[in-house]
């Protein structure tokens, strides 16, 4: 598929900007979040900024971003209205949360409640945004069992470089933030990893022979191409990498990712004084751009089964 920039940033910002609402409001609802309105403020205005950005990319492209609203009706069957639903309730009970947190100084009582809320409705947002790719089954790089997971697994990462990054920067320590950092990356690592895998090694669920129904005569190849030049369908839905540069940006998002931001949050654990911060700071900033590629991997590598009418095979470069 081809990768459209402004859904790379919006799945990358979303995730990130979700994974750190969702740990703040259950490390609020746990009565670990301290009470200093300068930490809240910025960690709630990161958070929220991320995510506003992320939704507002993801509108530069659709042919008419004016008419966005209007995929708010379809959350009886579009996975794409329910993340729109979601992601605009989200903002009732983390504004909310935030407002207690910031203003009152408190995250008890009705102000707890606002923050697993918040939590629930981040991570009922990142579940929307993998089923709309999970749900479409002509697309077999999208329609498995891993997409949900890397989703999962890389907005908890994202998020949880972020917070621990904020933390440290205003000189607080959250209980186990530091291992659940680790964690989150190792999780994301292996998901990610094991998603590379099924692609590589799961035969095509079609092939030409079970496109046109021709099988029974033997092997089919194309005569003549349909068309003299490249049209919509191989631009958007046949977007084609060379097999040596998937690799190159696989290790590049590997070490960008997972191992730099590992090493750091490492270090950063075993440190003191202002090397901390220094480090979970640029743990969190070299992951971005490592989702990134990832995410640019995502929809590069991803081929459309409508693409076996031009004479290409699924799976192959």
């Amino acid at each position: 598929m081809h990768p459209a920039p402004s859904v790379i940033v919006f799945t990358t910002l979303c995730g990130a900007g979700y994974g750190l609402l969702a740990l703040l409001g259950l490390y609020g609802a746990a009565g670990q979040l301290p009470p200093d309105p300068a930490f809240g403020a910025v960690s709630m205005l990161l958070a929220l900024g991320v995510v506003s950005a992320g939704l507002v990319s993801s509108t530069f492209h659709l042919g008419h971003p004016e008419r966005a609203w209007r995929a708010f009706s379809q959350w009886r069957s579009s996975w794409l209205s329910r993340e729109g639903v979601a992601s605009a309730v989200t903002y009732g009970p983390t504004v909310a949360f935030g407002a207690g947190w910031v203003l009152l100084g408190s995250t008890t009582g009705l102000w707890a409640v606002c923050g697993v809320l918040s939590f629930l409705c981040a991570v009922t947002t990142v579940i929307c945004t993998a089923y709309i790719y999970r749900s479409l089954k002509p697309i077999p790089a999208w329609s498995n069992r891993w997409v949900v997971p890397n989703y999962l697994s890389l907005s908890a990462m994202t998020g949880a470089l972020w917070l621990a990054a904020l933390a440290a920067l205003f000189g607080h320590e959250l209980p186990g933030l530091s291992p659940l950092a680790l964690a989150t990356i190792v999780l994301a690592l292996v998901l990610k990893l094991a998603y590379w895998r099924y692609i590589d090694g799961s035969p095509a669920a079609s092939t030409p022979e079970s496109a046109t129904g021709l099988g029974f005569l033997g092997k089919v190849r194309l005569f003549e191409a349909p068309h003299t030049s490249e049209n919509y369908l191989l631009k958007e839905m046949g977007y084609r990498i060379a097999r040596k540069h998937a690799k190159k940006l696989r290790v590049i998002a590997l070490c960008l990712g997972f191992f730099a931001p590992f090493a750091l949050a490492l270090a950063a654990a075993s440190a003191s004084g202002v090397i901390v911060p220094i480090c979970w700071l640029f743990a969190a900033g070299i992951a971005i751009p490592g989702v990134l590629v990832e995410r640019w991997l995502f929809f590069a590598e991803a081929k459309h089964t409508v693409t076996l009418y031009y004479g290409r095979e699924l799976g192959k470069s």
